[in-house]
């Protein structure tokens, strides 16, 4: 479900997998034919190449929904509304995973919950996919590693199967709500690794940011849900370095041009992709106003983003407070 990047870099690794035949949905007729023409997605990733005849394309989601077992969604988190808001299937007997790392903007709910809540999915039926897996290097087939996320670890484990290939590696975890958070947060503290990038901050000081928004991570996900969990997992830890670190990274860029002087909307506008660490930063304050934790680093991306603070000034005044 969706036709970008990631959704793109997904369809790879289920194909890679063995996988027969998969269903596609893209909301756009004329991507799904310029898709078919080339044996490539026209927009994203276009140098992975597709055998088209395993895949049946839909533009109408009623009819992909209909025809599937399992739901991947790989759309950004802003957009995940809109995109089902056609949909008139019953989705209470499929297998929902999200490979969506944000909240739902205005609801302020995680992915999982939202589907709970609003398609009475039951919670043993929601998985997520998350980890240190960028797009770009799995059209590169560089080794990568994801875990599944399930509080039923049995449902966990079959999903993983599907996303295990020659250049995948898969574990699973039973702290759905720990991972979808912090796959959230880790968007926000990778803008403000950009942001700080951009002020020509150092590599020193990214290292104490780093560390500190691991901190950050670790109190809020233990003050939300908590779980026995070990914060230096590559689901946690690992997706944090790479997204606040790699070339890659959307997030990271969005947060470079903020430090370099750009406007929310120019940079948005400049990268013509979504950088849903800007969205979350927005919902994750919102939602902090419930548990209170401490989130200095949150605070300063938040003032910087919304009451346009400037960047200087804001990370001048967050340098204190880091140790």
């Amino acid at each position: 479900m969706g036709g970008g990047s990631w959704a793109t870099a997904l369809a790879k690794i289920v194909m890679m997998n063995g996988t027969e035949k998969i269903n596609w949905y893209m909301r756009r007729p004329s991507q799904i034919e310029d898709f078919k023409r080339l044996g490539h997605n026209p927009l994203y990733l276009s140098a992975v190449n597709f055998d088209t005849s395993r895949i049946h394309f839909y533009s109408n989601i009623n009819m992909a929904v209909k025809q599937s077992d399992m739901l991947i969604f790989a759309t950004p988190s802003p957009y995940l509304k809109q995109h089902l808001k056609k949909l008139n299937q019953d989705i209470s007997g499929k297998t929902i995973v999200s490979a969506i790392k944000g909240v739902v903007p205005e609801e302020n709910v995680l992915i999982s919950t939202y589907f709970n809540l609003t398609y009475n999915v039951p919670m043993e039926s929601i998985a997520a996919i998350a980890g240190p897996c960028h797009a770009e290097e799995v059209a590169l087939e560089r080794l990568s590693y994801l875990t599944i996320a399930c509080p039923n670890k049995d449902k966990a484990r079959t999903i993983a199967q599907k996303f295990t290939c020659n250049f995948v590696k898969t574990t699973v975890s039973d702290d759905l709500y720990g991972i979808e958070y912090s796959s959230t947060l880790k968007n926000v503290y990778s803008i403000a690794a950009g942001i700080c990038h951009g002020l020509k901050y150092g590599d020193n000081f990214q290292s104490v940011l780093i560390s500190n928004s691991t901190q950050e991570i670790a109190r809020f996900i233990n003050a939300a849900h908590p779980l026995s969990r070990n914060i230096n997992e590559s689901v946690y830890l690992g997706d944090l370095l790479v997204t606040s670190y790699s070339k890659f990274s959307r997030n990271r860029t969005f947060g470079t041009m903020i430090g370099k002087g750009y406007s929310v909307r120019t940079a948005h506008l400049e990268m013509e992709m979504i950088a849903e660490g800007y969205y979350a930063t927005k919902c994750i304050k919102e939602i902090n106003e419930c548990y209170h934790v401490n989130m200095p680093i949150l605070d300063a991306v938040y003032n910087i983003l919304y009451e346009r603070v400037s960047p200087g000034i804001e990370i001048k005044l967050l340098t204190e407070s880091l140790r």
